[in-house]
């Protein structure tokens, strides 16, 4: 019980020579209380609710409007054998294994490869699937990046920055940032409660991360009155991710390639510029110096600091995996994303369609078509081949015949 008095020592969250005495002068609905966090979850399962039904109602009209091809799910034949070896030893058998399960269930090795190829397009996410959760990121980033500039563009600390200290930490809360402050953590919140549920690509643990230090940062930031610089991190970072978003609904769909490449170009420029420039320069000088222009350091201080240290690390991160996919882009190489889905699209062969298999393509699918390939030209070769000899043999004969003549 002791514990929790000294989590709220003044020392931890306010500056030296304030106390809370200090803070309550200001009235309870004028000032950012502890409490006010515990809305966050009903929030977050609201929105859990309120995107199932997006993506149940209104996301597959908006993917026929971009051309969203939806495919017929064709699945693999039961098989208690097969499907053991599946679940409980390796989703792509090696040559090996092939052979041990053709005696095994009195298939041929073709029907076993296609067995397995099928049972893995059961575990993929589907198009529609994707599309789903980028137009419902899309929507939400949208509504709150125009939200938070609506509530925003007229205070002061948004053009000047040390505003956002000046008198820190007797500085009232507005009704409009008190709910931009909710509605954000209470969607965080939900990607955390679906991290499982959704696509999963290779950057999960990032994710995770990043998931967890936005809702830490949020957290921490609103009971220490970080209210007006969290305000503007919060608008920076849904600026760039607007247009990630609509650049994948436009991939998942058909004719909009140009589009598409238009608003990645656009997305990875708004992302080096607000992430690796803006954030460090503005944001993280802002907490680190001009900050100490109004209080001493304490402990809150270091730890707001450190977290937007962990999101600029993440920003270095995903800056690298972009431009590495500019790099691929320009010199005409992209094939995936660098953070595909570890469940890439349906292997089917001959798909020669742009899009998504651009940016969330994944391993197996490629080297399912570069193995098909491969044989075809093996295939192509042999005959080739055997044509040739027999065309020797004969003219060897016929050349016989008439000597012997």
């Amino acid at each position: 019980m002791d514990l929790l008095p000294d989590f709220w020592r003044e020392d931890y969250w306010l500056p030296p020579g304030v106390t809370w005495r200090d803070v309550e002068q200001l009235s309870d609905s004028d000032r950012p209380l502890p409490q006010d966090l515990l809305i966050a979850l009903p929030l977050a399962l609201g929105f859990v609710a309120l995107r199932y039904v997006f993506e149940r109602f209104l996301a597959p009209p908006m993917g026929r409007c971009v051309g969203l091809r939806y495919r017929r799910q064709v699945t693999a034949a039961p098989s208690p054998k097969l499907e053991s070896f599946y679940t409980q030893r390796s989703r792509q058998p090696t040559q090996s294994e092939i052979v041990t399960l053709m005696s095994l269930c009195g298939k041929t090795q073709r029907q076993i490869e296609t067995w397995f190829r099928l049972r893995r397009n059961q575990d993929r996410p589907c198009r529609s699937k994707k599309f789903g959760e980028a137009a419902w990121r899309f929507f939400f980033y949208l509504t709150a990046f125009i939200g938070g500039l609506a509530c925003l563009i007229d205070r002061p600390w948004f053009w000047d920055h040390r505003e956002c200290w000046r008198q820190y930490p007797y500085q009232p809360m507005e009704k409009a940032h008190y709910w931009y402050y909710m509605l954000e953590l209470g969607f965080y919140g939900s990607l955390l409660l679906r991290i499982y549920v959704d696509i999963k690509r290779k950057d999960f643990k990032e994710q995770v991360i990043h998931h967890l230090a936005t809702i830490f940062l949020l957290s921490f930031s609103y009971c220490a009155n970080y209210i007006r610089i969290g305000t503007l991190v919060m608008l920076l970072h849904d600026s760039a991710d607007i247009l990630l978003e609509s650049a994948k609904m436009f991939n998942y769909g058909t004719g909009w390639r140009k589009t598409c490449d238009t608003l990645f170009v656009v997305f990875t420029t708004v992302f080096l510029v607000t992430r690796l420039v803006i954030f460090p320069s503005r944001i993280i000088h802002t907490t680190l110096v001009l900050s100490m222009e109004v209080f001493e350091p304490f402990a809150g201080y270091y730890f707001f600091n450190v977290l937007l240290m962990v999101l600029q690390g993440l920003h270095i991160f995903w800056a690298g995996l972009i431009l590495r996919m500019v790099y691929k882009f320009l010199t005409g190489k992209l094939d995936k994303d660098v953070r595909s889905d570890e469940e890439s699209e349906v292997e089917d062969e001959g798909d020669d369609r742009g899009g998504e298999e651009n940016m969330d393509q994944g391993g197996d699918y490629c080297w399912e078509r570069s193995k098909d390939t491969l044989n075809n030209k093996l295939s192509m070769l042999t005959n080739s081949c055997v044509l040739n000899n027999l065309t020797n043999h004969r003219a060897s004969v016929a050349d016989r015949m008439r000597k012997a003549q």
